[in-house]
């Protein structure tokens, strides 16, 4: 049955499909970036800060809710923290496996937010659910067996996505949250973008990664991941999310992954073998089977 979508919901589905098409092309910026995994992962939020507050504080303090009382500060803190750990492990993940499996393998929070809702709220999983959930990770299975013929530390990226993964969940999480208790997208946005940058910076030192690239281009593509990936595609998406049901949310943001292979097919000359497509094509089968039976 086909959702009757309302004006600022049609609106609102546009935005979550082309932040999902912004958001595809971070791993290819990851991939090419001059800096560290966790350095880029710093600038990508960092760089974004000078240009949200700005916004925010001309444009979005007008068009926040006033009937419901203000989100408690501690709910930016934890979205923060959450979107820290977000990158952290998926930009990881992207420099040690394929582009398409450190996506598809993220994207599996769409199941673990349904999961959150079994073990936290006590909302019992339908059959429905549990069949995609099986069908999700015999897909899994199959991209993880394409890695260990990809390279020696191809299954570590694939570990890291899956740990994305709850992070993402935890993050999409609160900021549905954060939506519906009024906060804007812009506030959210430069809020949490802020804290998740002084948590970043800490970690990239203790590192020892490279912080700063060695050429201008090396700057400009901080700039695109900055402002192409986060600014753009985390607003359209915080946008939407407002409008939105969360289930159907992160169903549609299965262009994501689809999305990320073609561009690391065309812009890295990144092939996909057969058995990784149809593992992708399973899982991207079971995350839509088990947010239909949420």
């Amino acid at each position: 049955m086909r959702p009757n979508f309302r004006p600022r919901e049609g609106l609102a589905l546009v935005a979550l499909l082309l932040g999902a098409v912004c958001i595809a092309l971070s791993p290819i910026f990851v991939r090419v970036s001059e800096t560290g995994p966790t350095a880029t992962a710093f600038w990508r939020v960092a760089l974004a800060v000078p240009v949200l507050w700005p916004l925010y504080l001309a444009f979005g303090r007008g068009t926040e809710a006033t009937a419901s009382p203000k989100p408690p500060g501690w709910l930016f803190v934890v979205a923060g923290i959450a979107f820290a750990g977000d990158l952290f492990f998926w930009h990881f993940s992207v420099k040690f496996t394929s582009v398409a499996n450190s996506t598809l393998l993220a994207n599996l929070a769409s199941v673990f937010v349904t999961l959150a809702a079994w073990l936290l709220f006590r909302q019992r999983p339908t059959r429905l659910f549990l069949v995609g959930l099986v069908t999700a990770l015999a897909g899994v299975g199959m991209l993880v067996s394409t890695s260990l013929a990809f390279s020696p530390t191809a299954l570590m990226g694939d570990a890291f996505g899956l740990v994305t993964a709850t992070f993402y969940a935890w993050y999409l999480l609160n900021v549905k949250n954060l939506r519906d208790r009024g906060a804007g997208t812009l506030r959210l946005m430069a809020v949490t973008t802020a804290i998740t940058a002084l948590i970043l910076l800490p970690v990239a030192l203790a590192t020892g990664e490279q912080m700063l690239p060695v050429t201008g281009a090396g700057w400009l593509k901080l700039v695109g991941i900055a402002l192409i990936s986060h600014a753009c595609g985390q607003g359209l998406i915080a946008y939407a999310l407002a409008h939105l049901p969360a289930s159907f949310s992160s169903v549609s943001l299965l262009l994501q992954p689809v999305m990320a292979g073609v561009f690391a097919w065309v812009l890295l000359g990144e092939p996909l073998v057969a058995l990784q497509i149809a593992g992708g094509a399973v899982v991207l089968a079971g995350i839509y089977l088990a947010r239909r039976g949420s």
